[in-house]
């Protein structure tokens, strides 16, 4: 149990809120207000973007492969996988007002499904690239998730985390879906 705390305390760094302050902004009132690497890209441009995206995504890749290295089963490293995702989207250190989680969730998820992140990850390119809109790739991944597990016979644990993750993301995405639905999505290249 002490690496599902660790984990949680590990996926609370905020990595987008660092990455802006160390650039003297704080991401939550520019752009979308997301602390995700969207919005850091948006707001500070491409290179802090991506290195907020590879933080993030060690966030969750970091305590699964600790778990791994232990030799723990799959029921554990699912409640790490889980632990890292929600300390992302509930941080400890940002009063528990966190970002959308996908980049964090796809680094867990690699570490355990490397073959279904990478369907996860051709789901995500396909739609973002037909629509032009990042959080339609992030919906379309979160939708492939549990699938990709299921049908490459990954343990019921990873396909039930696999579940809970994509349930989340498309949750915290509620407002992307508004804004789709609306017709006021941005695509790449645009403000929000």
């Amino acid at each position: 149990m002490l690496l599902v705390i660790f984990a949680y305390l590990v996926g609370s760094v905020p990595s987008g809120f660092v990455v802006g302050r160390l650039s003297g902004v704080d991401v939550r009132d520019a752009g979308s207000g997301n602390i995700g690497a969207t919005n850091v890209a948006r707001v500070l441009g491409k290179g802090r973007g991506l290195l907020t995206l590879l933080a993030d995504m060690a966030k969750g890749f970091i305590p699964v492969m600790i778990g791994q290295r232990l030799e723990l089963n799959a029921a554990v490293l699912a409640l790490v996988a889980v632990a890292a995702f929600l300390g992302h989207l509930y941080p400890l250190y940002l009063k528990f007002h966190g970002g959308k989680g996908v980049a964090t969730a796809l680094g867990a998820l690699l570490a355990l499904a490397p073959l279904a992140t990478l369907v996860m990850l051709c789901a995500f390119a396909a739609a973002a690239f037909y629509s032009r809109r990042v959080s339609v790739g992030s919906l379309a991944a979160a939708l492939a998730a549990p699938l990709a597990l299921w049908a490459l016979s990954y343990p019921m644990e990873l396909i039930a985390a696999g579940a809970f993750l994509g349930a989340m993301v498309i949750l915290r995405h509620r407002d992307n879906i508004a804004r789709l639905r609306a017709g006021t999505e941005p695509r790449f290249g645009r403000s929000s």
